[in-house]
Formats: structure tokens, C-alpha cells, sequence
């Protein structure tokens, strides 16, 4: 009898466990714990491609370097006449004495190593014009790493948007694939997820109002942003200095507080250690200036700066809405998009198309499932009930491993189902068949059933196993419907060595050897 009581005791834990899982599935809220989540097939959900605009990193470095170079130059004190881009990824370098041309290549092969190269050198009204660029394999890694860090970037807004199970993944070279089950608002998705996000705090020089002519005013190191909100019906733009520092690169943490004043939501940001000193010495050199907050080149407030401000905090403020402020947040916690995104097809599975899926899924599943049972019933007998009883738990068990994994269910995945219950049934039937063979030798039931669990054990475990690693590589390499299909398989089998193995054990041992039952019905 103990040999019966321990594993009745494993069979009921892990009955209990599967009920507790697939219970918040039918009624939500009865237990503290998930329901099944549902793909883009089977409750809908919205499907996105976007395209990175790789080249915008790239011209972005070019800008950078042409500003680092500028001051290498002062530094180095090499005249030069001025710095102009030539191309994507050139500038054009006008040297006023030939003689320093040495000094700027070991210049540029001293800060800028293998990345910059020097292309060509002619001489022009008196002055050496040096060109210069990013060599191809530096830009290409830069549009590689622009779409990865995208990649990133994108579903780390998602994961703080609160989306189940999205898959997101690179088609090509510069294209994302984003799909999320079950969003209702697609406009606010669409924004949290393009929104580019890139916080800048530059260095105000004039405050330029309605139609105002800066005139000579501009240079190579300043350009002119607007303001994202207008005063008195004028619209506000400032002349800021091109060069940012610190950027939304150091933001450590974005959160959303209210305003004691007024009541408005803003949204304050904390600088990782870099950040913290980068912005107290920038607020240290430069009390009583004013300093932009920009983010995607519209500049939400220009406070002025009245002391050194330590401690790595700064705020944006703005006119807000609270889902406004909260989704501000999000982005830049989650990081800016090294660059623009666009989405080139969008497309929405509505609700009523994923029902329809699961309806037939499961009348599929229903139909193929009472075949199954009618015939284990037929031809096996008393030992296809017990056969029919496992299968129950079988599909009990893979609704519970999905709950408890928070893996997704699909329209494949309903397929993968369907695959294992006959999986489980082809266990049994191994099974049944050697021990019919035991009967017919002359051996008593009991004898029977052992020697025919112990000699069908084998091919169960080696076909089941085999399956299963085939199932696993499935979900390592395979992306979206094939993934569905990866799990449902991978959990039907190892639910249906336990059913098979373990349950109906146990229930033929209590049947015919504890009772003692003198006819074998199989």
C-alpha cells in the first residue's frame, strides 16, 4: 500500500497545481495568478513593419566627429579656413599652411584610430583641402547597430507598455517586425513605440520670437529649435548651441510626479553617475544662462540656471496630460532610437477573426479528440478508459504549463495540441500492446501489466524524447507561428510521459493488483 500512497500523492500535487493554474483562465481574479495568454490569431492585436533609418546614425557620428575636430584643431592649433560634410560620411577639411598636413593625419590617426581615414588631399586658392570619412566597415557597423539597439529600444517601451508575449524581431537589413496580441489603443502604441526620444540639454543663446530675424547670428557650431508650445498665439524659437551635453544617453530613471503648485504632471529624470558630473559642471560653468531642454528637437522649457546643481536631477516640464507625461516616461527609460523609424505597413486583426480561430481550433481539437476516445474505448476496453482518463489530464496539463510559463497560446498552438493527444494515444497504444502480448504468454494480470510497462518504456522514452528535442529546437530557432507550435509540442510531450508512464501506471497497479482482479480487459 505505500507503494501506492507516495505516488497518488505525486498525481494529486500535481493535479491540484494544474487546477490552480488553468482556473483564472475561465474565471478571472479566482486565483492570484495568470490567465492564458492568447496570440495575435486568436485575440488580435496589431501588426507593424518599420523601417530604421540607418542613415541618420551614421550622419550623426559624421557631425559628432566634426565637432570633436574642431576643437582638436584650437587644441592642436592647426588653422584651418573651415569644416564642410561631403557626402553621407565625409567632411572636407580646409588647411591654411600645406606644412600641417602631417600633423592632422596623426591627429586624426590618434583620436580617431581605424574609423576615420584620410581620402584625399588638392590644393584650392592657396589652401590644402584635406577630405576625410568614415571608413565602410565603421558605417556599416553603425547601420547594424542602429537597427539592434532599435530592436532594444522598442521592446523595452513594450515591456513597460505592459504588452503580453510580443514578438518582435529583425526582417532583412533595416526592417523590425512588431507584433502585439491583444492592444486596444493603436494610436498610442504606434506613438510610444516610433517616438524617437532623443533628450538633449543645450546651451541657450537667444530667445527668438515670432518672426524675428536671427541674421548672422548662426554658425556651423548653433542652430535654431522651436519651442513645442506658443505664447500668445506667437510661436517661440531658440538659437541653442548645436553640441549637447549630457544627453538622454545618461538618464538613469524617468518618473511622473505632480505639480504642489498648480497640479500638473512633469516628469522628473535622475543622471547615472557620468551624467550627474557631465550636467553639474555644465551648471557650474554657466550660472545665470539658460539652458534648453530638448527632446526630438522641440525645446520644452529653457529654464534659467541660477547655481551649480548637483545631484544628477533635472525636470521636464510641459503641458501634459497624465498619459502623456506617464508614456514621456516610458521612452526614456527605455532609451532613445539611435534613429528615426517608419512605419511602412501597419495591419490589425480584430477581435471577431481570432474568435472565429478559436472556434474552430477547438471544434477541430473536440472532433479529433472524442475519435480518439471512441476507438482507445472499442478496441481496448477498460484499458482504454483508463487510456482516455490520462488523455484528460494530458490536455490539463499542457493548459497549465501554459499559464504557469506565461507562454502564449496560437492558432499553431492549438495544432501542436492537436499533435498531442495523438502523441499520448500512441504511447498507450505501445503499451497496451506489450502488455496483451505478456497476457497471451499465460502471465497473470498483474505480471502482465509489469512486464509490459517495463519493456514498452524504452521505445515510449525514445520516441517521446526524440520529439521533444525536435520540439526545442523548434522554439530556439524559430520565430512567431513555428514558436506556438515549439511549445504546445514540447509541453504535450513531457505531459504525455507522465500520463503515460506515471498515471496509468499507477491506475492499472490499484485496478489489478491491489483488488486482485483475475481478467485483464485490454
Amino acid at each position: 500500500m505505500k507503494g501506492y500512497t507516495w505516488r497518488l500523492a505525486v498525481v494529486l500535487v500535481v493535479l491540484l497545481a494544474a487546477v490552480i493554474y488553468v482556473l483564472p483562465t475561465f474565471k478571472p481574479g479566482f486565483w492570484p495568478y495568470k490567465q492564458i495568454n492568447l496570440g495575435l490569431d486568436l485575440q488580435g492585436g496589431m501588426h507593424l513593419v518599420m523601417e530604421v533609418e540607418t542613415e541618420k546614425p551614421v550622419k550623426s557620428t559624421v557631425e559628432r566627429i566634426r565637432g570633436d575636430l574642431i576643437t582638436y584643431l584650437r587644441e592642436e592649433r592647426i588653422g584651418h579656413s573651415g569644416i564642410e560634410t561631403s557626402g553621407e560620411t565625409g567632411l572636407k577639411i580646409r588647411l591654411r599652411d600645406a606644412g600641417d598636413l602631417s600633423k592632422f593625419e596623426e591627429l586624426i590617426q590618434e583620436n580617431f584610430g581605424d574609423d576615420v581615414s584620410v581620402r584625399s588631399s588638392s590644393e584650392k586658392s592657396g589652401d590644402l583641402v584635406v577630405e576625410i570619412g568614415l571608413t565602410e566597415e565603421r558605417a556599416g557597423e553603425i547601420r547594424e547597430q542602429a537597427v539592434e539597439q532599435a530592436v532594444q529600444t522598442i521592446r523595452n517601451r513594450i515591456d513597460e507598455f505592459g504588452v503580453t508575449e510580443p514578438d518582435i524581431r529583425v526582417q532583412g537589413q533595416r526592417r523590425i517586425l512588431v507584433q502585439l496580441p491583444g492592444v486596444e489603443d493603436m494610436g498610442r502604441a504606434k506613438e510610444l513605440i516610433g517616438r524617437t526620444a532623443q533628450l538633449e540639454f543645450r546651451l541657450v543663446l537667444e530667445e527668438i520670437r515670432g518672426q524675428q530675424d536671427p541674421g548672422d547670428r548662426v554658425s556651423p557650431e548653433t542652430e535654431i529649435l522651436e519651442s513645442s508650445e506658443t505664447a500668445r498665439g506667437e510661436s517661440r524659437k531658440y538659437l541653442v548651441r548645436k553640441y549637447a551635453s549630457p544627453t538622454g544617453a545618461h538618464v538613469q530613471d524617468a518618473r511622473v510626479q505632480i505639480g504642489q503648485r498648480f497640479g500638473e504632471p512633469h516628469v522628473t529624470i535622475d543622471f547615472n553617475r557620468k551624467g550627474a558630473r557631465i550636467f553639474e559642471r555644465v551648471t557650474a560653468e554657466n550660472v545665470n544662462e539658460r539652458l534648453a531642454i530638448v527632446l526630438d528637437d522641440k525645446v520644452y522649457s529653457a529654464p534659467v540656471i541660477q547655481e551649480k546643481i548637483s545631484g544628477g536631477s533635472a525636470r521636464i516640464t510641459g503641458q501634459f496630460s497624465m498619459e502623456e507625461a506617464r508614456d514621456l516616461a516610458i521612452v526614456l527609460r527605455a532609451g532613445s532610437l539611435p534613429a528615426p523609424v517608419n512605419i511602412i505597413e501597419e495591419r490589425s486583426v480584430g477581435p471577431s477573426l481570432g474568435h472565429d480561430s478559436i472556434r474552430m481550433g477547438l471544434i477541430s481539437m473536440i472532433v479529433g479528440g472524442i475519435l480518439v476516445v471512441l476507438f482507445m474505448l472499442l478496441y481496448y476496453q477498460m484499458a482504454g478508459l483508463i487510456a482516455n482518463l490520462a488523455l484528460a489530464l494530458n490536455i490539463l496539463l499542457i493548459a497549465a504549463g501554459l499559464a504557469a510559463f506565461g507562454a502564449t497560446l496560437t492558432l499553431p498552438g492549438i495544432a501542436g495540441i492537436i499533435l498531442t493527444i495523438g502523441i499520448a494515444v500512441d504511447a498507450n497504444v505501445i503499451i497496451f500492446e506489450r502488455i496483451r502480448e505478456e497476457y497471451r504468454l499465460g502471465k497473470s494480470p498483474g505480471a502482465a501489466i509489469t512486464a509490459g510497462f517495463q519493456r514498452a518504456a524504452v521505445a515510449v522514452l525514445d520516441a517521446n524524447v526524440t520529439t521533444l528535442i525536435a520540439a526545442l529546437v523548434l522554439f530556439q530557432f524559430g520565430t512567431g507561428p513555428v514558436k506556438g507550435f515549439a511549445v504546445t509540442l514540447s509541453l504535450g510531450v513531457v505531459a504525455s510521459l507522465f500520463t503515460a508512464l506515471f498515471v496509468c501506471r499507477l491506475i492499472f497497479d490499484y485496478l489489478y493488483s491491489l483488488r486482485r482482479w483475475k481478467t485483464l480487459s485490454i
